[in-house]
């Protein structure tokens, strides 16, 4: 429907505004609402995976401190599949093992191989915990801005209709406008819960890599002390 026609404010829905707008607010709207429901599926897929991390964390620290011999808890997680906590668990494990078979077990540079294969092994698994979060925040920054950029385009294109049928009408003029104004409220709409779940899931995930950082010190404690029992002649942890 062309700007310069009346239009039914029944009929203003807001499927009816955005067949109504231009191409490139058009595409501006369908971009922000794709975004959005990448956002959404990120949230779900997030809230899960750190319920099921946590629960992991709880399972493997309650085997840990069971008194359970460590080779027995290494032997048990081989045998399923490996979590955070437990990954870095095992790289311990197998540099200790693998010490202990070439016979490079001296205590300084065997605690320095197990912390640094404990670091790297926390960092991968950082990694996977902090994943896609960063398209969230990217959202939650940018989706607002997108969304304006679309209006800005949309009223642009208003007022150069309205200019060619030289008619300033309210009634004219609005119609234009609110499909311009929608961009603005799609952005906003996919920028407001991406920031919201940004804060609430960064937060969940550094305290998840805050309990296997801790785990990672407690159990370089419990190495070193055990190296230093067994210096003489290193057997098993």
């Amino acid at each position: 429907m062309p700007h310069g026609e009346l239009m039914n404010p029944q009929t203003m829905g807001m499927l009816h505004l955005f067949m109504q707008a231009s191409l490139v607010v058009k595409v501006v709207m369908v971009g922000l609402l794709l975004a959005s429901v990448w956002s959404w599926a990120i949230i779900f897929d997030k809230i899960f995976t750190y319920r099921r991390i946590r629960r992991e964390i709880k399972k493997f620290e309650r085997s840990f401190w069971s008194g359970k011999a460590l080779e027995d808890l290494y032997v048990a997680c081989k045998s399923h599949p490996t979590n955070s906590i437990s990954a870095v668990f095992m790289a311990a494990m197998a540099e200790w093992k693998k010490s202990l078979e070439k016979g490079t077990h001296t205590s300084i540079s065997l605690q320095s191989r197990i912390d640094k294969a404990m670091d790297l092994t926390l960092g991968r698994e950082s990694e996977k915990i902090e994943s896609k979060l960063s398209f969230l925040a990217t959202l939650g920054s940018a989706g607002p801005f997108i969304g304006l950029f679309g209006t800005v385009i949309g009223i642009m294109q208003s007022f150069l209709s309205i200019s060619a049928s030289q008619n300033t009408s309210l009634a004219i003029v609005a119609p234009g406008i609110a499909e311009a104004l929608l961009a603005t409220a799609i952005g906003l709409f996919a920028a407001i819960p991406a920031v919201i779940a940004y804060n609430k899931l960064t937060h969940e995930s550094a305290r998840i890599i805050a309990q296997i950082e801790n785990f990672a010190d407690e159990f370089s404690t419990i190495v070193s002390r055990r190296l230093d029992e067994t210096r003489t002649a290193p057997s098993s942890l």
